[in-house]
């Protein structure tokens, strides 16, 4: 059975899914997308990342009226793909739509809007033993709270992981951690979580956001400001978040084994209760 996708108000199989080489997405990366993931078929934290998708969508000016609507086409499209009680995900994309080449941001009745279901279950080896990552200087663009499907600064970096057999890249930006390629960036030490507060430099995790509640919940010390990119390998703990990394733990930054070389206490209680908070399926 052909993969079903959604494009433009239609579902239909991936290889009748055809856009406009004028389309903006295409040519000028002027878009956005969100990842959302379902747990058995059941969306976590929808709430959430549709109204980091309005913030995106506000912030480049593409109007697109339907967010309220888009619940009942994921679960549509899961449904179609027979991931309806399946760990799965769904992955949107809007971009401006299709005009002539012009650099300003044309008048353009409809954006393009574009999403697919896969399966996208939990990376449990990983989870439970850790990941090496390395570090490189962000070169990303000033504008990292936007998710933007201008993504070619995270895959250049990721490649660099890639090629050494890391499993992320964190990013270092005037000796200052911001988050990694695809993840949020946590520290531990002396019982304290660390991590970069909001602002342009670093996109607004929703898992992210979710162990902030979980460390205010059980009264963890919690300090948001950069961490010097020289202080990793002193931490007593890293993990990293994020839809698909969860909460994952960092054994080894570059060359320098963090903590014991194993998952902290702090990273895996965090972990525990991410998880019980996936059971419960909270909105």
């Amino acid at each position: 059975m052909s993969e079903i996708v959604f494009l433009n108000g239609k579902f239909l199989p991936r290889d009748q899914a055809m856009i406009s080489a004028d389309d903006r997405g295409f040519q000028f990366a002027d878009g956005v997308y969100e990842v959302i993931k379902f747990y058995g078929g059941k969306p976590f934290r929808m709430k959430a990342h549709l109204e980091r998708l309005t913030h995106s969508l506000r912030e480049v000016q593409i109007t697109f009226a339907e967010v309220s609507g888009l619940p009942g086409l994921f679960k549509e499209l899961l449904a179609l793909n027979g991931l309806q009680d399946k760990d799965a995900a769904v992955y949107l994309q809007i971009s401006r739509g299709a005009h002539v080449r012009v650099h300003h941001f044309p008048e353009i009745p409809k954006p393009t809007v574009y999403a697919f279901s896969f399966p996208f279950p939990s990376f449990t080896n990983l989870l439970e033993e850790g990941i090496r990552v390395i570090t490189a200087e962000d070169i990303r663009w000033l504008r990292c709270d936007i998710k933007s499907v201008c993504l070619l600064p995270n895959t250049m970096l990721y490649q660099k992981a890639v090629e050494t057999g890391a499993g992320e890249c964190i990013l270092v930006r005037n000796g200052l951690v911001t988050e990694a390629t695809h993840s949020s960036v946590f520290g531990v030490r002396d019982g304290i979580v660390i991590t970069h507060p909001l602002s342009d430099l670093i996109l607004p995790g929703i898992t992210r956001a979710i162990v902030l509640e979980i460390c205010h919940a059980h009264a963890i010390p919690v300090l948001e400001e950069p961490i010097p990119g020289e202080a990793l390998s002193g931490l007593d703990e890293i993990f990293l978040t994020g839809t698909g990394s969860e909460v994952m733990p960092v054994v080894q930054v570059d060359d320098a084994t963090i903590g014991t070389g194993k998952p902290g206490k702090m990273t895996r209680f965090l972990q525990e209760r991410f998880f019980d908070q996936v059971k419960v399926q909270w909105p």
